[in-house]
């Protein structure tokens, strides 16, 4: 096959005695600060950020909060309390404000924290906002019991343990849903600490009151979903109004526009899927969120969309084949004309700066795009000035630290959390490789190299298949899936941006639609053949490993590899598609990606042709499956079908379940347990 090969070596400061020198293990996983930025002070000197560190000794985290002065080039620790403090923003360059067990709080640096609120059990997604006249709203949410529950029914039977369900969405991602549901509200902040915000209706105003419908809306959602103009007169928020059933067949979000002064709420013309994360233009006249065309795909095109508030009109960005602007991850107004935007592009994601053009009614609008970053990196949450970016950035080899776009287009790393570890690791060498597919289209994989890589031996070889099915393999950093630890314990590790994935254009993306175990399937083969040409890969000594749609590929791989695999790991993959149909709970997911539910006529192939437990007769290779029992979007007995499957026709298997832990293990100590068996598996089989 054709290949077009590009080294990268991996940056930053390595050693080269060997006697000071050590390679990525999980225990240093572990150990590493996980930065995430706040806030920038107003002169732009200043940066807020976070530092969350685990303690696998006590099974536990902590975030503390710290400001780095970019003049003076110091961090400086200004929160160092138990537990964990967020959504901080300065108050001007000597206060800072955070959430903290539920409330809001106020501290100067160095002085003693002080609540500004005394809000029920329950609030949260803190999002304080400072107004043109200088004065600062807090916006929250708060919860609200609007639906009956079982024990409400049978009030005499209080030891009784058991759930009455008459409709859908009983379950949502890692919990059982009950009587609550979350609702935007909004107050003033005194920063004096004299009057806190404590009372409904006399301190804070409850929107969506009585209603069934969420905002934010779960389970991922949070602060981002509502957000207040500059001058106080309107609160836009994202909600899908609809429960049960209907909620669960539907990605159709809607912007609502409140009026503060008269309490009336009015629609935000939008489209039919998810319609979310609004932002007022500094002037207040527009108003701009991310909009979805179609209803029940959540994974299609995420346009950004530009309503008039004067005129009642929303223009869309981009003509509908502008592949530039079909991903809008983020984005955050700059001038009234111009806006910041976080896209992804060839398994990367970059920051861009967008100039507007004219916004007319029924017209798309034009637009200017010159990139801001490039380079194999991720970035990711970031605060733009008008000079300045500060953003967040990562790579296969680093974890998140905090950069600064100057003016002059330089980019200069600003803190510096895990040097001690990072100069003292030897770090893997990524390559950038273009393999030619079945269908002679070029599909961008990456491949990582153990750190002491010597191309004369022969290494074990993994196949990596990404999850999603539609997220990228771009330079993320995981601590689950980390492709640094997997290429220290002496793996290649194989990588393709195979059929599905954003960031190569909506083609790419949307085909693998209904086809879940066809052509990226061959995409994963045509990869992990292409990269086992080499002279330095143990073709005796391959595996494949993989979550979500990854182990869904693992499972199906097993039954279809014809010899290529010594070893499988799955972990929460889907196995049998028309039980896990049954027991999900997102099904606009189900629906759209499969194509229909299982007792359609004509019956979709996903429960067929592709549907891994159909070829479980095929199963020879060992294969490790690991579940969590609150994984409700696939529930474990995915993983116990898989596992038994193995067992009764005699294949090697183990099965490593989690019974409190999701669709992510997210528990310190079960995250040890989980390499520590990962690589016994692996070693087990690919190197014994």
């Amino acid at each position: 096959m054709k290949k077009i090969i590009l080294s990268i070596m991996a940056t930053g400061a390595m050693l080269t005695s060997s006697a000071q020198s050590q390679i990525m293990t999980p225990d240093l996983l572990w150990s590493l600060g996980r930065v995430s930025m706040e806030d920038v002070s107003e002169d732009g000197n200043l940066v807020l950020y976070g530092v969350t560190r685990y303690n696998l000794e006590e099974n536990s985290s902590e975030r503390d909060l710290y400001i780095y002065n970019v003049e003076s080039d110091e961090p400086r620790l200004v929160i160092d309390l138990p537990g964990s403090e967020g959504a901080a923003v300065f108050f001007d360059e000597t206060h800072i404000g955070y959430a903290k067990d539920g409330q809001y709080w106020i501290t100067e640096v160095g002085g003693t924290p002080e609540k500004l609120t005394n809000l029920p059990e329950g609030s949260g997604n803190f999002k304080p906002m400072k107004m043109k006249d200088g004065s600062w709203k807090l916006l929250f949410s708060v919860r609200e019991k609007v639906f009956e529950t079982s024990e409400d029914k049978y009030p005499a039977l209080k030891q009784a343990d058991f759930r009455i369900i008459d409709d859908l969405m009983y379950r949502h991602w890692d919990h059982w849903s009950d009587e609550y549901v979350n609702h935007p509200a909004f107050g003033s902040l005194d920063l004096s600490g004299e009057k806190m915000i404590e009372s409904e209706g006399t301190d804070y105003t409850h929107l969506m009151k009585g209603s069934q419908f969420e905002c934010p809306i779960p389970p991922f959602s949070g602060s981002e979903s509502f957000t207040m103009s500059t001058d106080g007169k309107y609160i836009a928020y994202s909600t899908k109004e609809a429960v049960g059933k209907d909620f669960a067949v539907s990605t159709n979000s809607v912007i609502r526009l409140y009026n503060v002064e008269t309490g009336e709420t009015m629609n935000v013309p939008g489209q039919m899927g998810y319609d979310t994360h609004p932002q007022f233009s500094p002037n207040n006249k527009y108003l701009a969120f991310t909009s979805m065309a179609h209803d029940g795909y959540e994974s299609d095109e995420n346009r950004l969309a530009i309503y008039d508030i004067a005129k009642n009109f929303t223009s869309i960005l981009g003509e509908a084949d502008d592949l530039q602007v079909e991903y809008i991850n983020d984005f955050q107004w700059v001038e009234d004309d111009e806006l910041v935007v976080n896209v992804p592009t060839m398994a990367t994601q970059q920051l861009a700066e967008i100039e507007l053009g004219r916004i007319k009614k029924d017209e798309r609008i034009s637009y200017e795009m010159e990139f801001l970053t490039s380079g194999d990196y991720n970035y990711n949450g970031f605060h733009a000035m008008d000079d300045l970016v500060f953003a967040e950035r990562q790579d296969m080899n680093h974890a998140t630290e905090i950069f600064i776009l100057e003016e002059d287009e330089e980019v200069r790393q600003l803190t510096h959390v895990n040097d001690g570890i990072y100069n003292l690791t030897d770090l893997s060498r990524i390559e950038k490789r273009m393999v030619e597919t079945s269908d002679g289209k070029e599909m961008l994989t990456w491949v990582i190299y153990p750190p002491d890589f010597d191309e004369t031996k022969k290494y074990p070889t993994l196949l990596y298949c990404q999850g999603g099915p539609q997220s990228p393999v771009s330079q993320f950093y995981s601590y689950r899936w980390n492709f640094q630890v997997m290429a220290a314990q002496g793996y290649i590790v194989v990588a393709p941006n195979r059929r599905g994935v954003q960031g190569f254009g909506s083609e790419w993306n949307e085909q693998i639609s209904g086809d879940w175990g066809g052509q990226a399937m061959r995409d994963y083969l045509a990869a992990i053949d292409d990269v086992a040409k080499e002279p330095y890969v143990d073709t005796e000594n391959l595996g494949a490993v993989g979550a979500s749609y990854g182990g869904y590929s693992v499972y199906m791989l097993a039954g279809i590899h014809e010899g290529r695999f010594s070893a499988f790991i799955s972990h929460c993959g889907l196995f049998n598609m028309e039980s896990w149909y049954g027991s999900t709970e997102e099904l606009f997911f189900a629906n759209w990606d499969l194509g229909g539910p299982y007792w359609q006529s004509p019956q979709p192939l996903s429960y067929t042709q592709y549907n891994p437990a159909k070829f479980v007769q095929n199963w020879d290779t060992p294969i490790l499956v690991i579940h969590g029992g609150k994984d409700f979007r696939v529930p474990e007995n995915q993983g116990m079908e898989a596992f038994n499957a193995a067992q009764l026709q005699g294949v090697e298997s183990r099965f490593l379940y989690f019974p409190n832990e999701g669709h992510w293990v997210l528990n310190p100590q079960n995250g040890m347990v989980w390499h520590s068996e990962f690589f016994r598996w692996l070693g087990e089989n690919l190197k014994d």
